[in-house]
């Protein structure tokens, strides 16, 4: 566990480092914490509703390409 723990405090160490949050004050870095979070949460949640719909409706185009179905419906109705 101590290694695990030690390898987590690794990680957040290299987060602050990386992103530059290691010179701001405790209230700033929770300021940017939460608003990355958000930002993060809502690109899940987001991804999560609207790919797979996008997913189903491309395969359904490009299954209709390849099936020779005609372009248009117009040109059916003259």
């Amino acid at each position: 566990m101590k290694a695990m723990r030690e390898y987590v405090c690794w990680l957040y160490y290299q987060y602050l480092l990386i992103t530059g949050i290691y010179v701001l004050e405790p209230w700033e870095k929770s300021i940017f914490n939460t608003v990355l979070f958000t930002v993060v949460a809502m690109v899940v949640y987001t991804s999560y509703v609207f790919v797979p719909i996008h997913v189903r409706l491309a395969l359904e185009f490009f299954s209709g390409l390849a099936q020779g179905h005609p372009e248009s419906t117009v040109a059916l109705m003259s």
